[in-house]
């Protein structure tokens, strides 16, 4: 793996690196995520805290905040989702796996919120553990 990572979105408007190695990766099974993406899990990476950096399209990105739980961040021109951020875990950024432009190097290794696992697609039978809610719920996180 070559450092930084990079990535961006599908238009290119936006571009992001990452300085350091990824912490860990995981799949969120949440109802936000089924719809943000449209898929039956969001696949995404955790840096490292401070390593993670927006270098181009800064004034292109968008956010959702909802009432409850992370901002959802995408490109105001082409739509892509990016990452994601949570204000009660900001050391806890998750960068879409499918945004990298190469092979970030991490796999996920939890599967959290599986008690809203989409019913058309069952959750594969991997090995990795799996969290009814948040991961954060039984870490102290």
């Amino acid at each position: 793996m070559k450092l930084p990572l990079t990535g961006g979105c599908n238009c290119g408007a936006v571009r992001y690196e990452v300085s350091e190695p990824l912490v860990r990766a995981s799949y969120c099974h949440c109802r936000r995520c089924q719809r943000r993406t449209g898929t039956a899990a969001s696949a995404q990476a955790h840096p490292a805290p401070e390593s993670f950096r927006i270098v181009a399209g800064e004034d292109r990105l968008r956010v959702w905040r909802p009432e409850s739980g992370g901002e959802k961040w995408f490109c105001g021109e082409c739509g892509s989702a990016l990452f994601g951020s949570n204000p009660a875990h900001p050391e806890s950024i998750g960068i879409r796996l499918g945004t990298f432009d190469d092979d970030p190097g991490v796999r996920p290794s939890v599967r959290q919120f599986v008690a809203y696992a989409a019913p058309w697609e069952p959750i594969p039978d991997d090995g990795l553990p799996r969290f009814p809610e948040s991961r954060h719920a039984s870490d102290g996180r």
